[in-house]
């Protein structure tokens, strides 16, 4: 099996496990909890961006040149989450919790949670089939970005009526569907030439859709001053790991 395939697979797992990553937050009250998220989500904003701009485009170009095609792709995968966005939130339910029934929104919660996974999965086995420290940055953004995804899954999940034990299990087998979404990069690639110079602007499209439509305006919704400016500070500080991990990869 290639390296990079192996690699893939290895930063799936990863990817995977991190929807487990609740557990750390059980002695944690909610007002502090949703404190220090606010800085996760800021610097997972600015991780998505560096990668779209510092490393997806870029292996997306040709010759340093930007044709038409790169950034109409790039608007595809923005239009794609908007899309996938739509789908999934079209269907709010207000009916009371009980235990005896499951919020339909949970259920939604949990189909968009495996699209949003399998999609990860496909950008990070498309980038690493590209280059491994592509796909290095990619996972590293994904998983900046998984984190606070992923206690508000399970919070959604607990609050839908799931037990903590059903609310794990269920988290963590919808974060598996991501290996399906390498599977699917790697047989792209095996049988459509050139596929990843179509995934990668995909991938960046994507990226910005996240960073720019569901994670910035999180950050929004605190205006104070002082935790205003750790955010930009945590958005800089993302954009400024995606340039760290440039250094030394440009020709």
């Amino acid at each position: 099996m290639p390296q990079n395939i192996i690699y893939a697979l290895i930063a799936t797992a990863i990817v995977s496990i991190i929807s487990l990553i609740w557990i750390l937050t059980l002695g944690i009250k909610v007002e502090k909890l949703k404190k220090i998220l606010i800085y996760f989500i800021a610097f997972s904003a600015g991780t998505l961006m560096g990668d779209a701009f510092l490393h997806l485009l870029p292996e997306a170009s040709h010759e340093g040149e930007f044709d038409l095609h790169i950034w109409l792709i790039v608007l595809v995968g923005i239009v794609l989450g908007l899309i996938i966005e739509k789908v999934i939130h079209r269907n709010h339910c207000h009916m009371p919790i009980t235990k005896e029934h499951k919020h339909p929104f949970a259920w939604m919660n949990l189909v968009g949670d495996m699209v949003h996974n399998l999609i990860d999965g496909l950008i990070i086995g498309a980038a690493f089939l590209v280059d491994i420290q592509v796909g290095i940055a990619t996972t590293i953004a994904v998983i900046l970005h998984e984190i606070p995804q992923e206690i508000w899954d399970f919070g959604v999940l607990i609050h839908g009526g799931f037990t903590k034990k059903k609310a794990l299990l269920m988290n963590f087998l919808t974060a598996l569907t991501a290996f399906i979404g390498v599977g699917i990069a790697i047989v792209l690639n095996m049988y459509i030439e050139g596929i990843s110079e179509f995934l990668m602007p995909l991938a960046a499209g994507l990226f910005i859709y996240i960073a720019g439509s569901d994670l910035i305006p999180e950050m929004h919704k605190t205006t104070k001053l002082s935790s205003s400016l750790i955010q930009i500070l945590f958005f800089l500080a993302g954009i400024g790991i995606m340039l760290a991990l440039t250094a030394g990869h440009i020709d």
